[in-house]
C-alpha cells in the first residue's frame, strides 16, 4: 500500500505539536518536583522533632521554648476549630449571595455587586486583621461574648463562652477568616449556578415550583459537587491564614474549650516564632515540623472533599 507524502507545513504542525505535548509535561513535572521537593523539605526540617517527642508531639499540649518542650495538639486544635467556625458562617453567606446574585438580582445589579464582590477577595489579609482588631475584637468584648455569658452560661454551652471577654480568641478569628473566604466562595458558586442549564429552571418554574422548591430540588442537586470545591477552596484559604489570625486569635498555645478565650493556630504560631528560632534548633524544627503537619491537614482535606464528590455523583 503506498504511503502519502507529508507535507512541510504538516510536518511543521507536528514538530509543533509534538514540542507543545513536551512543555505541557515539563510543566507539569516541575509543578510536582516543587510540591515533592517541599514535603521532603518540611519532612527533614521537623524530622528532629519527631523523633525527640515521638508520638508525644501529637499529644502534648505545651509549647514551652524555655524547656525546649513542644507539642503540636494546641495549635493545630486552633487551626481545626477556626477553620470550621469560619466554614459554618462563610457557607450561608456565599451560598446566599450567589444564589441572589444568579437567580434574584438584576443583570445590571449582578454585574456592579458581583465584581464588588471579586474586589473583596484581592484585598490584602493584613487589612482584614487590622479591621478585625479595631471593629470585631472590641465588638466581641463588649456585646457578643458578655450577652451569651449573661444568657447561656448555665447551659451545656456555657464552658464554650467561659473566659474573661477580652475579644481575641477563636470566634474572632472564625469570623474574620470568614469575610474573607466568602468572597472565594462567592464566586465559585456564582460560575457553577450560572453553569446550570435554563432548561431545568424554566421547566420547574413552569410546573409551578417556587423559587425555594428550585433552589432545594434542582440549583442544589445539579451544582453539589461546585459548591464542595467551593468550600475546599475557602478551607484552604483559611487553614493556612497568617497575619489576619495572628492580629486577633491572641496567641496563646493552650487547650480549652472556650471559643472567646485566646489561642493559637499552626500559621500564626511560626509566623511568631520562625524568625526568633536559630538554625538547628529543636524549635526551628518543631516548626518545620508543624508545616508539615499543615501540609497534610490540606491534603486531607482535598482528598475528604473528593470523596464526597465520589459519593454524590
Amino acid at each position: 500500500m503506498r504511503m502519502t507524502p507529508v507535507s512541510r507545513s504538516q510536518q511543521r504542525r507536528l514538530g509543533f505539536d509534538i514540542f507543545f505535548h513536551g512543555l505541557l509535561w515539563l510543566c507539569a513535572l516541575v509543578v510536582l518536583a516543587l510540591l515533592g521537593g517541599l514535603i521532603l523539605l518540611m519532612a527533614t526540617g521537623g524530622w528532629k522533632a519527631f523523633t525527640t517527642f515521638g508520638l508525644g508531639f501529637f499529644t502534648h499540649s505545651s509549647w514551652n521554648p524555655v524547656h525546649d518542650v513542644y507539642g503540636v495538639i494546641a495549635p493545630l486544635l486552633g487551626t481545626v476549630v477556626s477553620t470550621t467556625i469560619a466554614i459554618l458562617f462563610a457557607l450561608p453567606m456565599a451560598f446566599g449571595a450567589a444564589f441572589w446574585l444568579t437567580f434574584i438580582a438584576s443583570a445590571r445589579v449582578s454585574a456592579i455587586v458581583g465584581m464588588t464582590i471579586q474586589l473583596l477577595a484581592a484585598v490584602p489579609s493584613i487589612i482584614f486583621g487590622m479591621w478585625g482588631f479595631l471593629v470585631i475584637v472590641p465588638f466581641i468584648a463588649r456585646n457578643i461574648q458578655p450577652f451569651f455569658n449573661h444568657h447561656l452560661r448555665h447551659s451545656a454551652f456555657g464552658p464554650l463562652l467561659s473566659g474573661p471577654p477580652v475579644g481575641t480568641g477563636l470566634m474572632a478569628a472564625g469570623i474574620v477568616l470568614a469575610i474573607m473566604i466568602a468572597p472565594f466562595m462567592t464566586a465559585v458558586m456564582t460560575d457553577v449556578f450560572k453553569a446550570i442549564p435554563p432548561m431545568l429552571r424554566e421547566s420547574a418554574f413552569g410546573l409551578g415550583a417556587t423559587r425555594w422548591e428550585v433552589m432545594h430540588k434542582i440549583v442544589v442537586p445539579w451544582s453539589r459537587n461546585g459548591m464542595i470545591g467551593a468550600v475546599v477552596l475557602g478551607m484552604g484559604r483559611a487553614l493556612g491564614e497568617t497575619m489576619a489570625v495572628t492580629f486577633i486569635i491572641g496567641n496563646v498555645t493552650t487547650v480549652g474549650w472556650s471559643l472567646f478565650a485566646p489561642r493559637s493556630t499552626v500559621a500564626s504560631l511560626i509566623a511568631l516564632q520562625f524568625p526568633e528560632s536559630p538554625a538547628g534548633s529543636l524549635r526551628l524544627s518543631s516548626l518545620m515540623a508543624l508545616g508539615f503537619i499543615l501540609m497534610l491537614l490540606s491534603c486531607v482535606s482535598l482528598v475528604l472533599a473528593r470523596f464526597l464528590r465520589g459519593k454524590r455523583q
